[in-house]
């Protein structure tokens, strides 16, 4: 068998020399099955990596005889630099409370699941699968491009989300380090910032956030889908354990950083029965705001879900998805504003209901801290001007 094309291994979909555009093995396609069967995706959630919907032509795993596809190395995280002439994205959804963030990072290594911003990365042509969670790039020039843009004439201060599609804390944070120099733009700026995420690492900025917070000009929430370790690990493979979240948020509020939970996504008859749980935990953490999420299917995030699902809880598979299909409308996913992150019908009412009584029970959401913009100090306009050269 002749050798493959030099490619990269790590991030593209497999070697050329074992891929076909259409293999079926007595009447089924066999990709899925040999992706389960061998290393190619351990410690990663995606059990598919099929191509970006943007591809002219689709390629499937398929075994040549030869036991070839063992042979092959594991997912490795790959990360490349992008470089936007912009760091600050505007939005104008009715379903969340800001109107701009930003995004560090595209690709997540945390690899959960069930992430809404995997089609994402079918825009750079590559897959929602496996490459979303180990093709990843940094924008290590956001804090200048952040400077610049709060130093414009026109700007109007109001909060910047930080973790509104990919983790600005996920593993690859530590070596680059771009959250933290955004945050210290920011905190110059005397700029409010929210963020959310799910990794422990955030700790490691407690004393900006703090200094933030003490202006009212920071706080934080942190995603808690499951208090299951074990479920935890297959669903979210690289975020932080359970038990570490809690303790983020016990030592977020211990420095005196507004700390709030988000429970998202409620998975409906497989994570939904913990909602009480959560909140409770996160509360008696120091959370004192929380929120939630119904699980959102977008796209090529169906399919995959719907995969992961089948493979490690067979048996709950078509009651999760009839459930969720009845929220939806009878769909996998409605996108209608005012829909998306609640659904509808009456088991969505059940659950926001349960919701409502719980953080009742405990006293969270009495009193949201807004955050304050009046202080705001943009920088020089010789930073603009500067910056505007190259």
């Amino acid at each position: 068998m002749g050798q493959p094309r030099e490619q990269n291994a790590d991030t593209l979909h497999v070697h050329e020399a074992y891929m076909s555009t259409s293999v079926i093995a007595k009447g089924r396609d066999t990709s899925a099955d040999k992706l389960r069967e061998t290393p190619l995706n351990k410690g990663r959630a995606a059990t598919l990596n099929p191509s970006s919907r943007f591809d002219k032509h689709s390629r499937h795993v398929f075994d040549d005889g030869w036991q070839t596809l063992d042979e092959l190395p594991p997912f490795k995280t790959h990360v490349q630099v992008e470089k936007p002439k912009t760091i600050i994205t505007r939005n104008e959804s009715p379903d969340i409370g800001f109107d701009r963030s930003i995004n560090p990072y595209r690709g997540c290594e945390h690899g959960c699941i069930y992430c809404f911003a995997r089609p994402s990365h079918s825009f750079m042509g590559l897959s929602a699968g496996l490459d979303f969670e180990t093709t990843l790039y940094a924008k290590p020039n956001a804090a200048q491009l952040l400077e610049k843009e709060l130093a414009k004439k026109n700007y109007k201060p109001r909060t910047i989300a930080l973790g509104t599609n990919t983790d600005p804390y996920q593993p690859i944070e530590k070596q680059w380090r771009i959250t933290r120099e955004i945050l210290e733009v920011l905190e110059a700026a005397n700029h409010p910032v929210g963020i959310v995420t799910k990794s422990a690492l955030v700790t490691r900025d407690i004393g900006i956030l703090s200094r933030m917070a003490a202006k009212g000009l920071a706080k934080v929430a942190i995603s808690i889908t499951t208090l299951d370790r074990k479920l935890c690990r297959l669903m979210e493979p690289r975020a932080a354990t359970p038990g570490l979240r809690l303790k983020t948020i016990r030592d977020l509020s211990k420095a005196g950083i507004p700390t709030s939970t988000m429970v998202a996504p409620v998975i409906p008859a497989f994570t939904d029965h913990e909602i009480e749980r959560i909140l409770d935990s996160a509360q008696a953490a120091g959370a004192q705001e929380a929120g939630f999420i119904l699980l959102r299917l977008p796209r090529e995030v169906s399919p995959l879900f719907r995969d992961w699902l089948l493979k490690h809880y067979p048996d709950r598979y078509r009651h999760v998805m009839n459930l969720l299909r009845a929220i939806r409308g009878g769909k996998d996913y409605d996108a209608e504003f005012g829909k998306r992150m609640r659904g509808d019908g009456p088991y969505a009412w059940q659950i926001g209901r349960r919701f409502e009584i719980a953080c009742k029970k405990l006293g969270l959401n009495e009193v949201k801290r807004r955050l304050d913009s009046s202080q705001f100090t943009p920088p020089s306009p010789e930073v603009e001007n500067q910056l505007s050269l190259f």
